[in-house]
């Protein structure tokens, strides 16, 4: 599958990776290094046009996602947007998501793209008398992200002031003349904005990028997405949750609202004994861990690592890795990466980078 933005990327000098079945740019000819550091300083563009897009409507789906999510959407009003994961009646997670909401009767769900199939079955199962639509094909969606970012958008919204868009509010307006709906939502740990619009509108892109040159805006892939959100303490499913894994055992403790009247996977989440947790760490030695490489503590094994990588920003390998529940920051431990054990230190959180 490809993105409305595969050629543009091809000439952009892109180097091509199937992800989850989708052709993406893993990286252009800059490198994954100068993608994410001009993220952190200036601003880029990311295409992320494979996640899904579910529309939701109906008299009664706000009553209805209430019940799917482990987070509370009462807090939202309208044009406002929530993180939360979706579980099975076991607690595992099925996928995290966000929820747009436009108004009471009509919501934006927004899924990973590996998840999107599944997502979907699970959705319309459930879903009653709401109407539920796989707009993915219809709707492209962009990630402008970066503290410039916010500088490059409002010379397309005139009349808007884009100070009062909060942290996971949207609005719906016009760029370069043609309707979005704009959020201040991303996957990258600095401010940002992601921008849904008609998918045969792709000029978008190459407006932005003549919009952005002053502010030394540069496309990145897939490559600087996953080490922007590492750094940001931001997990991956698939990697760091899936089906397996409980919102109680990874640091999602706060989307779940056991308060609620009732949703799917409360009973179980109410009465888990969690005895693993998912944290931080950093290798002493200058080796990088990767995914499903064993943890090791007094030559037992203890977890395993679910996301590794070098830092650009920091400048060391860090990861995120499974311990028992009673693990503590600067614990020592080990990791085996390709048959040989390094020394690893337990971070005080996964969270590695924070903007000022």
């Amino acid at each position: 599958m490809k993105t409305p933005f595969y050629d543009i990327h091809k000439s952009f000098g892109a180097k091509i990776v199937n992800f989850h079945g989708w052709e993406m740019p893993l990286q252009y000819s800059s490198g994954i290094i100068e993608e994410h550091m001009n993220t952190r300083t200036n601003v880029s563009l990311f295409d992320v046009s494979h996640m899904g897009r579910f529309e939701v409507k109906g008299p009664g789906a706000y009553d209805y996602l209430q019940t799917l999510v482990t987070n509370d959407i009462s807090k939202l009003n309208d044009h406002q947007a929530l993180y939360s994961p979706m579980c099975y009646d076991n607690g595992g997670i099925i996928d995290d998501l966000i929820i747009y909401m436009i108004n009471r009767e009509k919501f934006l769900v927004v899924v990973n793209a590996s998840c999107v199939e599944k997502d979907l079955e699970w959705i319309v199962k459930h879903s009653n008398s709401v109407v539920v639509e796989n707009i993915s094909d219809k709707i492209a969606l962009l990630a402008l992200q970066g503290p410039l970012s916010q500088n490059v958008l409002e010379k397309t919204v005139a009349g808007t002031n884009l100070d009062q868009l909060k942290p996971f509010d949207l609005i719906i307006t016009n760029i370069f003349g043609i309707e979005c709906m704009i959020s201040r939502t991303g996957y990258t740990g600095e401010d940002g904005f992601e921008i849904f619009f008609d998918s045969s509108k792709i000029d978008i892109w190459d407006k932005l990028i003549q919009l952005g040159s002053r502010f030394n805006i540069k496309p990145a892939g897939l490559g600087a997405r996953d080490t922007l959100r590492l750094e940001a303490g931001l997990m991956l499913y698939g990697n760091d949750l899936n089906e397996n894994i409980t919102p109680l055992e990874v640091p999602l403790r706060w989307t779940v609202k056991l308060e609620k009247k009732e949703f799917i996977g409360k009973k179980a989440l109410i009465t888990q004994q969690v005895n693993r947790k998912l944290v931080g760490f950093e290798v002493l030695e200058k080796r990088i861990a990767r995914h499903g490489n064993e943890v090791l503590l007094d030559g037992q094994k203890i977890g395993f690592v679910t996301s590794g990588s070098f830092s650009p920003t920091l400048k060391k390998s860090i990861g995120f890795c499974f311990v028992p529940i009673d693990s503590l920051p600067n614990q020592l431990i080990e990791i085996d990466i390709g048959g040989k054990l390094y020394e690893a230190k337990v971070s005080s959180s996964t969270r590695f980078y924070k903007r000022k």
